[in-house]
């Protein structure tokens, strides 16, 4: 889970990404219910974050953890650090409160694995007794390597690693220390580790088939200019998502103390276009949450949960029951993409594709002519804002007047309309509310507005558009 905090800031930010379509199916399910990896996601399903890991192995120079505080909001911040058993017992709870809640996450408030047998203890409570729930696990990768397997067989299949540079040059400059096999590194020789162990558990992630998330802190004269390197590197070996967020100057640290500012919103988002034009799918809207948060994101629920409050609720863990409101939330979730399709797929039409459009004019270049007068259209073609007329339609007029336009001319009109069917648009001055209907059942937008040729054809085009996305809402709608 998306994270700016102690190793490797790993705990746990909630972000959500727009996953693309062009996913692979099995990829596609895996992320489908996971809010911080999911855009769709996002709106409808929960996280919950445990923080049973206050140790860590390394010192960021961004990261102050807070072990008591709930007035803060970032990452490396908690309320209660938890026993394993507690832990789980929490999950159970909140997942019986709150049944959209489909992943859980260890973040902190240090690095999950750091602190080995009580992350794998509390990750295999709820793979036993919770097993609906998606696994996340955030770290900042230097022992990452060593517990590949044991992710693995717990079915924890999405990994976040916080890489903050892939050169020691820089690296050097982003951690004071670390602590490796019972020696302590700094400088330039801890980040030379430090890189190399993280990316050798990309590499066994891959391996692995374990989904993978790169967390990114931007430290506006740090790495600032060579984070597109890391982007580069860690998508070819098999990131998933880069998630760049910006630095939280937190009160203690080292970069508050050296003044380092925190970047402006605009280098934030040019850096993540620059990264995504490398083919990349860069996350945008991380919330850089505590490592006890609970809830959708952009709201925090952690406040319900405290340790006396979970511990003496009942718990309500209903698997059926939650398998029935993911399902429905699914079905919200797909319909929402079907619609957000449609109206790519118009805006495309409507920009690219060539509209024909039949006018009813008596002349002089304007559009002046009730629909059943007409005894003739002329016939446009429409491609973004090129206009070029193509001919005429002869046609027979269904209405000579008000005393004799009734329903005995619906042979008329349904040839007058067959005659013009290949338009996707008519414009007219005027036209009765039965024939109206009729062009609409035919696929033909009917307009009524008067002027010169042109400039209402090209105006009109904005009610084409509208028109196809309000269809298109309805036909999914229906399903």
């Amino acid at each position: 889970m998306a994270t700016q905090k102690k190793a490797g800031c790993s705990a746990g930010g909630g972000c959500s990404s727009k996953v693309g379509n062009d996913l692979e199916p099995h990829i596609q399910e895996k992320v489908a219910k996971h809010p911080c990896y999911s855009e769709d996601a996002h709106h409808h399903f929960a996280r919950m974050h445990v923080a049973v890991a206050p140790g860590c192995n390394i010192q960021c120079n961004y990261c102050n953890r807070k072990y008591d505080c709930a007035n803060e909001s970032r990452p490396g911040v908690v309320s209660e650090v938890l026993k394993p058993e507690e832990a789980v017992k929490k999950v159970l709870v909140v997942a019986g409160k709150i049944p959209q809640m489909s992943v859980v996450g260890i973040a902190g408030p240090g690095d999950p694995l750091a602190n080995p047998e009580k992350t794998f203890a509390t990750f295999k409570g709820i793979y036993e007794q919770a097993p609906d729930i998606k696994l996340c696990l955030s770290t900042n990768g230097l022992r990452l390597i060593d517990y590949v397997e044991q992710i693995k067989t717990l079915n924890i299949d999405h990994v976040t690693i916080t890489i903050n540079a892939v050169d020691p040059e820089v690296g050097q400059h982003v951690y004071s220390w670390i602590y490796f096999e019972g020696k302590r590194y700094e400088g330039y020789d801890a980040a030379k580790i430090l890189i190399q162990r993280q990316l050798q558990g990309l590499d066994a992630l891959k391996e692995h088939g374990i989904l993978c998330k790169v967390n990114s802190v931007l430290i506006p004269g740090v790495n600032d200019k060579h984070l597109k390197e890391v982007s580069r590197v860690v998508k070819e070996k098999g990131a998933f998502l880069h998630n760049i967020m910006p630095l939280i100057v937190a009160p203690g640290t080292v970069f508050e103390k050296q003044g380092i500012q925190e970047p402006k919103p605009g280098d934030l988002h040019n850096l993540q276009d620059e990264c995504s034009d490398g083919n990349m799918r860069m996350m945008r809207h991380c919330r850089q949450c505590r490592a006890d948060a609970v809830g959708l994101l952009g709201e925090d629920r952690s406040d319900e949960f405290t340790k006396e409050a979970f511990l003496a609720e009942e718990i309500n863990y209903n698997p059926e029951y939650r398998k029935q409101i993911h399902a429905e939330l699914e079905k919200k979730i797909e319909l929402k993409k079907e619609k957000r399709m449609q109206r790519e797929q118009r805006k495309k039409l409507a920009s690219a594709s060539t509209v024909r459009v039949a006018v009813a004019s008596r002349g002089n270049g304007k559009i002046n002519l009730h629909f059943g007068h007409a005894k003739e259209f002329m016939i446009y073609e429409v491609q973004g804002n090129n206009l070029r007329f193509v001919g005429i339609r002869k046609v027979q007029a269904y209405c000579n007047g008000t005393a004799s336009c009734g329903d005995d001319k619906d042979t008329t009109l349904v040839d007058t309309i067959k005659g013009i069917t290949d338009c996707q648009m008519l414009i007219c001055s005027g036209i009765g509310e039965g024939p109206k209907q009729e062009l609409m059942a035919s696929g033909v937008v009917p307009i009524v507005q008067k002027g010169e040729i042109e400039e209402v054809i090209l105006d009109s085009m904005k009610y084409l558009i509208r028109f196809n996305f309000i269809a298109d809402d309805e036909k999914v709608s229906s399903k």
